[in-house]
């Protein structure tokens, strides 16, 4: 994760910085971070397992 990433906060959070929310940041892959504690790491996951959990909402 050395190259700068664009993050941006889930529709389904909150609309005040005191809630509970993800980020995600997209390229040739998917990046899910805690907002609240970004610098504790993300998940990441490939292009088409992130297609499969979208389309399964």
């Amino acid at each position: 994760m050395s190259e700068a990433r664009a993050w941006r906060k889930s529709s389904y959070s909150g609309a005040t910085e005191d809630d509970n929310c993800v980020e995600v940041s997209l390229s040739s892959d998917a990046l899910v971070r805690d907002s609240k504690n970004p610098s504790a790491g993300a998940l990441t996951f490939s292009s088409a397992a992130w297609k499969n959990f979208l389309e399964s909402r």
